[in-house]
């Protein structure tokens, strides 16, 4: 599967807001953003101009660019949610949160989303007791996340867990520390997303 391979920062410089796409270094004055708050490239520093297109365009590619998906798979997400009952952009949002590389990534045990699809792809983790190696499964209510008893002495893992505090732990999610399991207790709703996105945007861009 073709995948982005490119420096990381460029991606926040681009959106102009920072993604946390590095996980404890956007925490830092070394963020990219912070030394260099400007797009990238020779003409970045240019005033831009936005047309209606292009600003819904920019949260389609920052919607993207957080949850670590390309376009082809973006936008299967959005005909599934338009075939969902309720706002065609709530439920988009929902879908994404529901990825096991992103719940593995809000339980804590990776610093960033790429590194959950790194681990999760790796075959470190298992859903209601069995292996699960597919960063875009859904999870749904009830599901049990478990970091495999092999994998349990990772040093990054369990330095992750260890810091989870700083980040917290959304309400619809329950971390057991001790036993390196997550529950997914409710499936998401709006208000439990956090993350940056005017998804009305997203709609009106693919609805033309």
């Amino acid at each position: 599967m073709a995948r982005y391979r490119e420096a990381v920062c460029r991606l926040c410089r681009r959106e102009g807001i920072e993604l946390y796409l590095k996980g404890d270094r956007c925490f830092t004055d070394k963020c990219a953003i912070k030394r260099r708050g400007y797009p990238p490239g020779q003409h970045g520093q240019r005033r831009p101009k936005h047309s209606d297109y292009g600003v819904q365009l920019r949260e389609k590619q920052k919607a993207k660019r957080i949850y670590g998906v390309l376009e082809k798979q973006f936008r299967n997400y959005f005909e599934k949610a338009e075939r969902m009952k309720g706002k065609t952009g709530d439920n988009l949002l929902m879908l994404l949160e529901r990825r096991l590389d992103s719940v593995v990534y809000k339980l804590g045990f990776t610093p960033t989303r790429r590194e959950s699809r790194q681990v999760v792809r790796h075959g470190h983790f298992a859903v209601n007791g069995k292996k699960v190696n597919i960063p875009s499964f859904l999870v749904r209510a009830g599901d049990v996340i478990e970091l495999c008893e092999k994998s349990r002495k990772i040093p990054n893992l369990n330095e992750s867990l260890d810091a989870v505090v700083r980040k917290g732990i959304p309400a619809w999610l329950e971390l057991n520390r001790e036993e390196f399991r997550g529950v997914v207790k409710v499936l998401p709703v709006r208000a439990d997303i956090q993350e940056p996105i005017q998804e009305q945007l997203i709609v009106e861009l693919y609805s033309k």
